[in-house]
Formats: structure tokens, C-alpha cells, sequence
């Protein structure tokens, strides 16, 4: 009888050892203290794209804060940050990539395309990843390791074209469109869209002007553009050179009267300060965010943190669309760590980055990013995480949804024989 009783208490207990064991092997090793994943990011904090740029920092790194403190960091293993100002200035951006290269960060993201357009060529030949917030079709057009967090400047300008002519446009013929662009990536991902649909989409574009990041003055072209008699003005560049370009309209009389259109680099709160809230009521835009009184999942905490920590930020879109930047950030490394290990990821190397690439960007699968912006996956050959935007009218300084979200279709821009001419 004794001999039976323990045999039965043998038999249970070694029961509640397998039944225990895959629990244990599903929670995986635990992290250690100093392990950490190590994340390269670059903003434009100072500089001529500083309204842009400050917020989009102060984001990134508020929500990376939110991430360790408040959800123990990714899978336990907190996330440390190598941020540096890249002055909007290339020649910086040059050794700040070789730096993320050379210190093994996982990773790196930006803020500007104008600063992935620098970074790309050293990220694409070590086989680095990057993800930037705002981009262009020529940064991963065709596809290699750089990703765009949200759609490009080359799908606001078909998402507002569309839009224009369903709802704006009551003439005959083709509408005509003057672009005025940043002469950067900001501008020319506009003007690659417009080169690539406008027959398609039936519009005439009748003008391409480019200005500066730094310009106090265009009165000279849209003198020129007037002349043309256009329909729209459409702009795709930063808030201040935005800001000048439309204030140059009014004095000239071109605005009211033309439609204006903006992409997502020119329509923010930023610009309604610089320009004053007159000066941009009934401007058109592009923006791939929600607004700040959006009733989303991820609204409160992110209001929290703002408020607290970069009170003079809320209202800017754009802290919106960096926030979602490092959420998603973090997204990818619990994907990597879950799929390849951290052991693979704390090596750092080509290996790492091969890993971040394909067990963790290449594994995302309509990830929320907590209803702050259009759901997040990865689609082989086309390295646009996100393809909504939504299109907006400022009404009395307030930038105002206008519609619901909508889809930016794949252009395969590389199958034009000028693209990247």
C-alpha cells in the first residue's frame, strides 16, 4: 500500500512537471540585467525643417520612455536609444549612419526623407534596416532594406488628386495643376506621382516650380504660375517655406481662387502658426495620422505623456506620427526576439539585421499601432508599411478629417524609365 501511494505521488507530480514545462519553455529565457536592444534614431531637431523635426524627437523618444517604463520594454528587454540631431544637414547624416553602423544598433529610423535619401546608400549596402516616418518613393523604390513607417509623399499627391476630382473639380477638360515643390525628396516624390498618373488620372500639370527649405520669398514664380491660370496649387514641402508660399498667394491674389493641396510634410500645426490661421483657411492636405481628438485606443496614453513631458507639442501631428514610429519599433523587436532569439539580435552584425529584417519587419501582420494611424504589414515587394492617408481642410486653424481613410495604392515606380534620372 505504501509503495502504491508512492508510486501514485510520483506519477502526479512528474504529471505537473511536463504540464508545467511548456509553459515555461512558451516564456522563453529571461532577460538579464545590461541586455538590451540598441536602436539607432536621427530627427531633425535643429535646423531649417526644426518645426518638424523637434516634435517628431520629442515623440520617439517619449514613447520609447513609455515603452520601458510602463510595458517593461520588449519581451522584458528594455529598448536603448543612440539619438542624435541630424541638423537637417547631409553631411552629418553621413557619419551618424556610419555610427548606428558601426555601433551594431539593430536598427535605425528617421524623421525626413530628405535624411533617409542620405542614409540609404551606406544602410543598403551593409544590409542595414531603416524605417523613416516620412518618405519618398525613391527610398525604397526598388524595394531593399530601407521601409517607410506610413505612405509617401508620391501617395498624397494621387490620394489629392483623386480626391480633387470627385468632389472639388465642376469644369470641363482637364483640371490644370501647379506644383510647388521642396527641392528634396519632400518635393520630388510629389513630382514623380504626378509624372507617373497624371494622363491616367486626367489632369494636365502645367507647371513645376521648386523652392528651398530656407526661402523668404516666391513671389517671382507664382507671379509665373498666376500667368498660367491654374486650378490647383499643389505643395508638397516643410511648414515655414509652406507658410511663405501660401501667405505669397494671397498678397498675390491667386489664393482664394485656386484649390491649394498639401503632402503630409506641409500640413501640420506648425504651419498654421507660421502662416496665422487667415492666412490657411480652406487649404487642402494629405496626412497619414488621426487627429488629437480621435477617440483611438492609443489617444490617452500618448495625450498623457505629451502633456506631461513636451506640453508645447500637443496638437502636432506629428508628434502623432513618431510616436506610432516607435511603437511600431518596438513592435518589429518583439516580433525579431520572439522569431530569431535575442541571443541572434545581441550578436549585432549582418546576421542581427538579417534577422530584424526578415523575423521581424517581414513578419508584421496588421499591427494596429493603437488606431493612431492606417493598420501596419509588411507586403512582399513593396516596402510601405502602412498605405492609408486621409485628406483634410483646415477650417478656422483647425486641421479637420474630411473622409475617411484612404487606400495609396503600390506605384512600381522603377518601371519608368526616367525615375531616378
Amino acid at each position: 500500500m505504501k509503495n502504491k501511494k508512492l508510486w501514485l505521488a510520483s506519477a502526479i507530480c512528474l504529471a505537473l512537471i511536463v504540464a508545467v514545462l511548456p509553459l515555461a519553455s512558451a516564456c522563453g529565457p529571461k532577460a538579464q540585467p545590461g541586455q538590451v536592444l540598441k536602436i539607432g534614431m536621427m530627427t531633425p531637431t535643429t535646423g531649417p525643417a526644426a518645426e518638424k523635426g523637434r516634435p517628431m524627437g520629442d515623440a520617439n523618444l517619449d514613447a520609447i520612455k513609455y515603452i520601458n517604463d510602463e510595458l517593461g520594454g520588449v519581451a522584458g528587454y528594455k529598448i536603448e536609444v543612440d539619438w542624435v540631431d541630424s541638423n537637417y544637414d547631409a553631411a552629418k547624416i553621413v557619419t551618424i549612419i556610419q555610427r548606428f553602423i558601426d555601433e551594431n544598433d539593430l536598427l535605425f529610423t528617421v524623421a525626413a526623407s530628405k535624411e533617409m535619401t542620405t542614409a540609404m546608400q551606406s544602410a543598403n549596402r551593409a544590409g542595414f534596416p531603416g524605417i523613416a516616418a516620412f518618405t519618398a518613393p525613391s527610398l525604397y523604390r526598388p524595394p531593399q532594406h530601407i521601409y517607410g513607417q506610413l505612405p509617401d509623399y508620391g501617395d498624397d499627391a494621387i490620394a489629392f488628386a483623386n480626391y480633387y476630382l470627385k468632389n472639388i473639380w465642376k469644369g470641363t477638360g482637364k483640371p490644370k495643376f501647379a506644383l510647388h515643390l521642396l527641392n528634396n525628396s519632400t518635393g520630388y516624390g510629389a513630382r514623380d506621382a504626378f509624372r507617373a498618373k497624371a494622363d491616367e488620372l486626367g489632369i494636365e500639370v502645367i507647371s513645376v516650380d521648386e523652392h528651398s527649405a530656407t526661402t523668404t520669398s516666391e513671389m517671382e514664380s507664382l507671379t509665373r504660375i498666376k500667368a498660367l491660370n491654374p486650378d490647383v496649387l499643389y505643395i508638397s514641402s516643410t511648414p515655414a517655406p509652406t507658410a511663405v508660399i501660401i501667405k505669397n498667394a494671397r498678397d498675390l491674389g491667386l489664393y482664394p481662387g485656386v484649390t491649394i493641396g498639401l503632402g503630409h510634410a506641409g500640413i501640420t500645426k506648425a504651419l498654421v502658426d507660421i502662416a496665422g490661421t487667415d492666412a490657411v483657411e480652406g487649404v487642402y492636405g494629405v496626412y497619414p495620422t488621426v487627429t488629437w481628438d480621435t477617440n483611438v485606443p492609443g489617444m490617452a496614453k500618448m495625450t498623457e505623456y505629451c502633456k506631461k513631458l513636451h506640453p508645447e507639442d500637443y496638437g502636432n501631428m506629428d508628434y502623432i506620427a513618431s510616436w506610432g514610429q516607435s511603437l511600431l519599433v518596438a513592435e518589429i523587436l518583439k516580433l525579431a526576439v520572439k522569431n530569431a532569439s535575442y541571443d541572434v539580435l545581441a550578436k549585432g552584425g549582418a546576421d542581427a539585421w538579417k534577422a530584424i529584417e526578415t523575423q521581424g519587419i517581414q513578419k508584421l501582420k496588421n499591427y494596429d499601432v493603437g488606431g493612431l494611424q492606417g493598420p501596419v504589414s509588411y507586403t512582399s515587394g513593396d516596402n510601405r508599411l502602412s498605405k492609408s492617408v486621409h485628406v483634410f481642410q483646415i477650417k478656422k486653424g483647425v486641421i479637420t478629417p474630411i473622409g475617411g481613410w484612404v487606400d495609396a495604392p503600390m506605384i512600381k515606380y522603377e518601371d519608368y524609365p526616367w525615375f531616378g534620372k
